[in-house]
């Protein structure tokens, strides 16, 4: 749905102030809802951080559209809601601005950096799936994977080489695995609030009621295949991005460790977490191995 329009790769405008609020609303968003993301952002470097934010803001948004269960609306009604933020978002694309004030850091983000239809649109087609979509078959796992995640590594990437495009096509596989791993990982890890709370079941052919540890071991081996994939591609990151983008992955793959210790008959029902205690010691470890390169 969302129209190719001029990219700004590397030059912004002069910001003004409605920019600086919505710099700021989305800056609100990712520290309400990620602390991991939220420390993960304040490694980036200053010149990509807030637009890395920007496209978290809108991701966040339109996933709560279609997740939050707590919200009294019918499917029809957040169809209508997902429509109408698609939409702004195209229509802000164009012209630049939205009164909408995640919508507009995120198309001034997109415009700046290319980033274009090929991303957005599978983007909003994965978040419409989960509306009707109650089980995945193989096929339609990869496309809801692609759409609802591999697509968001590849736009921070887009921002991280700076809109180049020969740089993010050498680039594209490993952001898009992290991508991957991460969506995988908060599959597993959220099953209970997604098969008991949503009615979904996202991994083809599971059946929760017959979860065991050997489908557990399973799904985290190809996890980690796409986390070992990831980490060799992070190397070659700009150094304004590699540390944080580090953080990030070194943290799913402690989740991924302890998920690997946890019964699968107490995944099934109970949230894995990383204590802060342990995200903070991550942190430390990869600022250290960045200033020794």
């Amino acid at each position: 749905m969302l129209e190719d329009v001029p990219a700004r790769a590397g030059r912004a405008a002069t910001a003004t102030e409605y920019d600086r609020a919505a710099r700021r609303t989305a800056a609100v968003v990712v520290d309400t809802y990620s602390t991991s993301f939220g420390w993960a952002c304040r490694l980036l470097g200053p010149s990509v951080r807030d637009h890395v934010r920007a496209v978290y803001a809108l991701v966040r948004v339109a996933d709560e559209i279609v997740d939050d269960i707590a919200a009294d609306l019918t499917v029809a009604q957040r169809e209508e809601l997902l429509t109408g933020l698609e939409e702004e978002v195209a229509f802000a694309a164009k012209r630049g601005y939205s009164h909408n004030l995640v919508v507009h850091g995120f198309v001034r983000t997109a415009r700046r950096y290319g980033i274009g239809p090929d991303l957005v649109d599978p983007f909003f087609a994965s978040m419409r799936t989960d509306l009707s979509v109650t089980r995945h078959d193989d096929e339609s796992f990869a496309r809801y994977v692609h759409g609802s995640a591999e697509v968001v590594g590849l736009m921070c990437l887009r921002i991280f080489v700076d809109g180049a495009d020969g740089a993010y096509a050498r680039r594209a596989a490993g952001a898009a695995r992290l991508g991957a791993a991460f969506q995988k990982v908060n599959f597993l890890r959220d099953l209970a609030d997604d098969v008991d709370g949503r009615g979904r079941s996202y991994f083809p052919g599971l059946d929760p009621a017959a979860f065991d540890d050997a489908t557990k071991d399973r799904l985290l081996d190809d996890i980690e295949a796409d986390l070992a994939v990831a980490r060799r591609a992070i190397r070659d990151l700009p150094r304004s991005s590699r540390v944080a983008v580090q953080l990030a992955h070194d943290l799913f793959a402690e989740l991924t460790r302890r998920m690997r210790g946890t019964p699968a008959a107490v995944l099934r029902h109970q949230r894995v977490r990383v204590p802060d205690v342990v995200k903070l010691r991550q942190a430390a470890r990869a600022v250290s191995r960045e200033m020794t390169r």
